[in-house]
C-alpha cells in the first residue's frame, strides 16, 4: 500500500494601505477583496503526493546535478589547460613566430606598396614638369610675339608723326606758311553751331 502524505499550508494575506488610483472594471478579484460566503469555511489541502516518487525524483535530480556540475568542472578544466598553453607553452611560441612572419609580411608589402606610390608620384611630377615647361614656353612665345606686335605698333606710330612733323610749323617755315596762307583762296572766317554746321557772314548756311 502507497503511503501518502498530506501537506499542510497556511494563507498569507496581503493588504493594500491605500486604494488603487485605477478605476476598477469588471474582471478577476483582486486580493484585497473579501472572501465570498460560500468559501470562507473551505480548507485548502495540498495534493496527495507518492512519497516514493518524491524521493525516486530528488535522488535523480541530485544525481542530475552532480553530474552536471562534473561536466562543467572537466569543460572548465580544459578550457583553463588550454589558455596557459596559448599564454606560456608551445602554442604561446608558436603563436610569435606565426605573428613575426605575418608582421615581417605585412612589412614587406607596406615597402612595395610605398614604392609604388613612389613610383608614381615621380612620374606625376614629370608629367607636371613637362606641362609645366611647356606652357612657360608657350607663354614665352605668346610674350614675343605681343611685344613685336607693340614694337611694330611703335614705329608705325613713329613713322606717323614723322609724316605729320612735315607740316608742323617751325621757326623755320614760318614766313612760308604764312605767305602760303595769305595767298590761299580758302577762307577760315566762319563758326560752327551746336548741330556742327557751318555759318559765314553773308552767305547761307553749308
Amino acid at each position: 500500500m502507497v503511503t501518502m502524505l498530506q501537506l499542510s499550508r497556511t494563507r498569507l494575506l496581503l493588504r493594500i494601505s491605500c486604494a488603487p488610483c485605477i478605476t476598477s472594471t469588471r474582471g478577476r478579484k483582486s486580493r484585497s477583496d473579501p472572501t465570498a460566503k460560500s468559501k470562507v469555511s473551505r480548507i485548502k489541502y495540498p495534493p496527495m503526493v507518492c512519497i516514493e516518487e518524491l524521493l525516486n525524483v530528488r535522488h535523480r535530480y541530485r544525481e542530475y546535478t552532480t553530474i552536471l556540475g562534473a561536466m562543467r568542472a572537466d569543460f572548465k578544466e580544459e578550457m583553463l589547460r588550454s589558455r596557459f598553453e596559448q599564454q606560456v607553452g608551445s602554442f604561446a611560441e608558436q603563436r610569435l613566430h606565426l605573428e613575426a612572419m605575418e608582421h615581417a609580411a605585412l612589412m614587406a608589402w607596406n615597402k612595395e606598396e610605398n614604392n609604388k606610390a613612389l613610383r608614381r608620384r615621380l612620374e606625376r611630377l614629370k608629367v607636371e614638369d613637362q606641362a609645366f615647361k611647356a606652357l612657360r614656353i608657350e607663354a614665352t612665345k605668346i610674350r614675343d610675339k605681343v611685344e613685336l606686335e607693340e614694337q611694330h605698333e611703335r614705329e608705325l606710330e613713329i613713322e606717323r608723326l614723322q609724316e605729320l612733323s612735315k607740316t608742323f610749323i617751325t621757326p623755320e617755315n614760318l614766313v612760308e606758311r604764312i605767305e602760303a596762307a595769305l595767298d590761299s583762296p580758302k577762307s577760315y572766317n566762319f563758326c560752327l553751331d551746336r548741330d556742327g554746321r557751318i555759318l559765314r557772314q553773308g552767305v547761307g548756311q553749308s
